[in-house]
């Protein structure tokens, strides 16, 4: 029997003939198709500037240094997250204070960042897990009333919506100071890797345009389409944090049918809803009236009794494929060293609701190219190794 995988990049001979137009221009590395890929992006979600970068953890590191975190800051964020939220938090030279998720869902818990808050917090990091947007209609001006940059994990939510005073606005619109996205091949589009950067600041933009590229203060395809000869300068130190035209390409072919790949996993997330609603064993994923979820992965709840690594077993051997829930950086042995990272209260308990998600929790398969009969193979299969 045919293994349904988790997820499954969708890509075919409009990428392929996107990379062959990039190659016979000679320019494969960052230019012109990048630059046309971030006015692209940008004018998708509705921001004044996107900087693309190599990845999405490349953008969460851009981002915050360009909101000035460095050493002796601190930056409020969660342990339930893929490592690499934590992880740029640490590459930045900052301290994470983390905090749990809200009860019912994967979010931060908004009451708790505001307990969190001291006098070196310089930001909050705040996750849209797994596409689903958090509140940022509370989070924008805590961060407001406290004078901290407000930088969005969005890494998963590229399409996702939410509702802000009788608005929608697609994530990435220049709500915070600054979003980052990730394209990985598990996310909603994919360059093969690569990450984005909108914000509504021009001097971060430029900043983070810098940092990516050696710190250099002109792109290479302008000073070499210059009528007269441009000697750049490096002001800053900086990295090779580039996105390649060769995946810009490929990215703009993909946002061109963001739009189908998103419609067709709420399609996808409501027949799940549907076929699983009532299930005494299962805590299925819901949307709050004012967010629309990407549904970048469709993660459910198991009740207590069921052994998650022994259902994810059942389901493999049954030719189904699944993931365990969103881990906890904190229990990884990179974060396990005295003064790593802290927590208000007793750390045996404060993060109680994130370690709860990532044990009782699994990720199913949920892809564009998921069929009806596939979806009922998963559904079967839960059924029949959770009641």
């Amino acid at each position: 029997m045919q293994r349904i995988p988790v997820a499954r990049p969708d890509l075919g001979d409009a990428e392929v003939d996107a990379v062959r137009r990039v190659i016979a221009s000679g320019w494969v590395t960052q230019g012109p198709e990048v630059e046309a890929f971030e006015h692209a992006f940008a004018e998708y979600v509705g921001a004044p500037h996107a900087c693309a970068v190599s990845s999405g953890t490349t953008a969460l590191h851009c981002a915050l240094l360009a909101a000035g975190v460095g050493p002796g800051d601190e930056v409020v964020t969660v342990s339930h997250s893929f490592i690499a939220t934590a992880n740029a938090v640490r590459h930045a030279g900052a301290v994470p204070v983390f905090v749990d998720i809200a009860p019912g869902g994967f979010n931060i818990d908004v009451d708790a960042a505001a307990a969190a808050i001291g006098p070196r917090t310089r930001a909050l990091l705040v996750v849209h897990q797994v596409g689903m947007p958090c509140d940022l209609a509370r989070l924008v001006p805590l961060a407001r009333r406290h004078g901290l940059a407000l930088v969005e994990d969005a890494a998963c939510a590229t399409g996702s919506e939410i509702r802000l005073d009788g608005t929608w606005h697609r994530i990435g619109a220049p709500l915070s100071d600054a979003a980052c996205f990730s394209f990985h091949p598990r996310k909603v589009i994919t360059t093969g890797d690569g990450g984005m950067v909108t914000t509504p600041h021009a001097d971060w933009a430029a900043r983070i345009r810098a940092l990516r590229h050696h710190g250099m203060g002109v792109a290479a395809h302008v000073r070499h389409a210059a009528s007269q000869v441009i000697v750049e300068g490096y002001d800053t130190p900086g990295w090779n944090f580039r996105l390649t035209d060769l995946q810009a390409a490929i990215g703009r072919v993909q946002l061109a049918a963001l739009p189908g790949f998103v419609a067709r996993r709420r399609a996808l997330a409501a027949r799940y809803a549907s076929a699983l609603a009532g299930h005494p064993r299962l805590v299925l994923p819901a949307e709050p009236d004012w967010a629309r979820s990407n549904w970048q992965s469709y993660v459910v709840g198991l009740a207590d009794g069921l052994d998650r690594n022994a259902t994810m077993q059942r389901l493999l051997d049954a030719g189904i494929a699944t993931r365990p829930g969103v881990m906890c950086a904190h229990r990884e042995g990179a974060w396990t060293q005295p003064g790593a990272w802290r927590c208000v209260g007793d750390p045996a308990t404060a993060l109680a609701e994130s370690e709860r998600a990532t044990d009782r929790s699994i990720v199913i398969p949920l892809m564009p190219s998921m069929t009806e009969a596939d979806q009922d193979r998963v559904v079967e299969a839960l059924e029949r190794f959770t009641r």
